[in-house]
């Protein structure tokens, strides 16, 4: 099997040295370590990476407008985003831009390291700092504001259901599936997409 790749777009020299060469050790292929955000959506575009690290606030284009161009120019690849900001319009700002990872800069390495493993992996992850403020505001969220296809969705999860499988079932592709299970973690407060289940189960948004 051929490793990961990734792209790691940092104006921080010592960052991008150090997560590229602990992920390099995990069996990732760096395919290039960039400064700014517009150079990013190029070595993205050029590269097609499986992995994107993505720094919020970079030179250029930020993490987000990277985020939303590659959604268009590189489908396959999963950004995952470093931040220093907790708000919860960021962060759903975040995941409805495509981000497939939020971690806070001052995590843990290892807890970094963890999210790039999830990400490159298919799933979705919010660093649970990150992911409070939606908790809090869980408690004002309603069933309508689940659409029919994101309850459907959960609900083939809860059943233990890949995002193939799913995909096949409702003859949509991973991708649009991905899409659903990022928004309704979004509504739901939810940090990734076992808690999203859990929380759609506890009040009875799926059955």
């Amino acid at each position: 099997m051929l490793p990961k790749t990734c792209v790691i777009a940092d104006d921080h020299p010592a960052v991008t040295h150090m997560i590229g060469r602990l992920l390099a050790e995990r069996g990732y292929s760096i395919v290039a370590t960039v400064p700014d955000g517009d150079r990013a959506l190029l070595a993205i575009e050029e590269h097609r990476p499986d992995v994107a690290i993505l720094d919020l606030a970079m030179p250029g284009l930020n993490g987000l407008d990277v985020t939303r161009a590659i959604a268009r120019t590189s489908p396959t690849t999963a950004p995952l985003l470093f931040t220093g900001h907790s708000r919860e319009a960021l962060v759903v700002e975040a995941l409805a831009a495509g981000v497939r990872g939020l971690v806070l800069k001052q995590a843990p390495i290892a807890e970094i390291l963890r999210a790039v493993d999830l990400v490159a992996s298919g799933d979705i992850y919010v660093d649970p700092t990150l992911a409070a403020p939606l908790i809090t505001a869980r408690r004002r969220r309603t069933k309508a504001e689940l659409s029919h296809r994101e309850s459907e969705v959960l609900r083939l999860i809860s059943e233990g259901m890949t995002n193939d499988q799913i995909g096949a079932d409702l003859f949509i592709s991973p991708q649009t599936v991905r899409t659903y299970v990022r928004k309704a973690m979004a509504k739901l407060g939810a940090a990734n997409r076992t808690r999203a289940v859990a929380t759609a189960l506890r009040r009875s948004l799926i059955a």
